[in-house]
């Protein structure tokens, strides 16, 4: 666990009936990190994001704001990767049959995790080299997500779900009270 960490999972392994989809993934996200989620048109960002906006809602992960959709600006600073939505799309989400809606956005996250959608590596057991990106010279968790799988199952178990054996103690703002929620905030580009 580094020091900053609000959340800490090592060793995490989830399986959906055989089907091992996590293996032995280790991830720290520090208080006020985000999540990015990138692929290439068509393979559903908007769509998770705005499923995980609703996961938010309905309590099954902390309350959930998007940062931008299709355009955001990403620049490191400090050490950090810092996302920011596209001037012109602030605050505009594409749900798909009606088309550009209004949401609640943030101008600004610090990126955390990065859900990479129709992922060309991703595999059943990803090696651990495939979980992580380095952005802009920032070396960032990754999840990639294969195009015929379904991502909104797979983040909702990385946000939420650990082995039990590295969690001491359930985090002061963990809404559930079982310590392995982080407040994302969501960028598609």
């Amino acid at each position: 666990m580094t020091e900053n960490a609000i959340v800490s999972i090592s060793g995490l392994n989830k399986w959906y009936g055989e089907f091992h989809v996590l293996r032995d993934i280790d991830l720290d996200v520090a208080r006020g990190e985000r999540i990015v989620i990138c692929g290439p048109s068509g393979s559903g960002k908007s769509q998770l994001a705005f499923q995980l906006i609703l996961a938010g809602r309905s309590g099954q992960i902390p309350p959930t704001v998007l940062v931008g959709d299709d355009r955001v600006h990403l620049q490191a600073s400090g050490g950090q990767l810092m996302v920011r939505p596209a001037p012109t799309l602030e605050g505009l989400i594409e749900v798909r049959g009606l088309g550009i809606r209004r949401c609640a956005f943030t101008s600004e996250a610090i990126v955390g995790l990065v859900i990479d959608l129709a992922a060309g590596d991703a595999e059943r057991l990803p090696p651990r080299a495939a979980l992580e990106i380095s952005i802009r010279g920032i070396s960032i968790p990754r999840i990639p997500v294969a195009a015929e799988f379904a991502a909104l199952p797979l983040v909702i178990a990385a946000l939420t779900t650990g082995d039990g054996t590295q969690i001491d103690r359930v985090l002061d703002n963990c809404v559930k009270g079982i310590s392995n929620h982080i407040r994302p905030t969501l960028a598609t580009e």
